[in-house]
């Protein structure tokens, strides 16, 4: 196993924390860093950071933002970051392959009967007869890197419909939309608190559903560097319960409507201190509610849309065809499912 190097010495070794929060198993107040992106998709840790659940777990939080998946894994390799959430993607797999990473739980999933990733035209794409995704046949689709879970997503796309898509790389999310807006790409695909506005701009609009093509596909993963995983194991289980309860508030009220309008309005408050913090709460808020999709309770782990992922991976030969998804998963956390 490759050796990196740790910002945080190693820590008490303990088997996984099987209790609430109440008496977290580690000493209070250990600092600790979460990567994540400015997305509604990842509301767990910003309700766990605001409603103290990180604190109740002993656990010093400070989040780190990053701009796409990729550099995201390299920082949980590099120690920089402890813990995240992010997509599938081929760095990712590489790194666990490498004795680097292990994905620890589940995240956001796409979930029949909640609207979830929409899949996107440009204008010019559009008006030129491309209202559907069986029409995106030889069209430019927007990734980030290749190997990454746009790619994957495009692909699986173009497999089910037949036809042949050309991918162009944009390294950042502001790069795809900015070249969707102005006709240079023809399509995307992404989550609905962006795809939304987009689509009433005018310069974009949706042309299909993502989950008509990848029904309960596991969007993205909690994961950890190998060391926390083997090594840190109370100061994991303390982080997934405490990332568990913010998700748990954010389907309740989100999605079933627990608290009815307040409730929903207060939740909304606390996602725009991290999304959308450029406009007015109120031009906010209408995309913070366009975004909700599921978060797994309990950080559940769809292994079955793990698997498919890393077929594909394997199939385009953007990872090594020899790993297994034992060597990407740790499934100690939490429960796991196939569906």
């Amino acid at each position: 196993m490759i050796t990196f190097n740790r910002r945080q010495t190693m820590g008490l070794l303990g088997a996984a924390a099987t209790t609430g929060l109440a008496t977290p198993a580690l000493s209070q107040n250990r600092p600790i860093v979460v990567g994540a992106l400015r997305f509604t998709s990842h509301s767990a840790s910003f309700i766990a950071a605001e409603r103290a659940y990180f604190e109740q777990a002993g656990l010093d939080v400070e989040l780190r933002f990053f701009q796409a998946a990729q550099p995201m894994a390299v920082a949980i390799a590099s120690g920089d970051v402890d813990y995240a959430v992010t997509a599938m993607s081929g760095g990712l797999i590489s790194l666990a392959n490498r004795g680097a990473i292990r994905v620890i739980g589940g995240a956001l999933s796409e979930e029949p009967g909640i609207d979830g990733q929409k899949i996107l035209a440009s204008d010019a794409a559009f008006q030129g007869g491309m209202t559907s995704p069986a029409q995106m046949g030889g069209k430019k689709f927007g990734i980030s890197t290749a190997g990454s879970s746009f790619h994957y997503v495009g692909s699986r796309i173009a497999q089910a419909e037949g036809i042949e898509l050309s991918f162009t790389p944009l390294q950042k999310v502001g790069a795809i939309i900015g070249a969707l807006k102005s006709g240079q790409i023809d399509a995307w695909s992404i989550v609905p608190h962006i795809a939304k506005p987009l689509a009433g701009s005018g310069d974009v609009h949706i042309i299909g559903n993502v989950s008509d093509y990848l029904p309960n596909y596991q969007v993205t993963t909690v994961f950890t560097s190998t060391e926390n995983a083997t090594n840190e194991q109370e100061q994991t289980a303390d982080f997934i319960k405490a990332f568990s309860m913010g998700a748990a508030d954010y389907n309740a009220t989100m999605i079933d409507g627990a608290g009815g309008q307040e409730g929903m309005d207060e939740m909304v408050d606390l996602i725009h201190k991290y999304v959308y913090t450029d406009r007015e709460r109120d031009r906010a808020a209408p995309s913070i509610i366009n975004g909700t999709m599921r978060i797994n309770e309990g950080a559940r782990m769809n292994t079955a849309s793990l698997q498919d992922q890393l077929s594909w991976f394997q199939s385009e030969d953007l990872v090594d065809a020899d790993i297994t998804l034992d060597t990407i998963v740790d499934p100690s956390y939490v429960e796991t499912y196939t569906a």
